[in-house]
């Protein structure tokens, strides 16, 4: 087994809680929020999802 695949099984990657197209957004195990991948229309939708309906998060982009 690769080292790199070995790694990814022991790193807890956090819960999916939606997706926009490309762009997933994920509530990490130590409590952060992220917006991963997808386009830049991906990422509006999934921000104005965010401000109506998880206001209360503040969530980090990773592209």
């Amino acid at each position: 087994m690769k080292l790199k695949q070995l790694w990814k099984s022991w790193v807890d990657e956090g819960e999916v809680i939606a997706r926009f197209g490309g762009a997933t957004l994920i509530r990490c195990s130590n409590g952060k929020w992220q917006l991963r991948g997808g386009s830049h229309n991906d990422r509006l939708a999934a921000q104005e999802w965010i401000s109506l309906f998880l206001h209360e998060a503040v969530v980090q982009i990773r592209i």
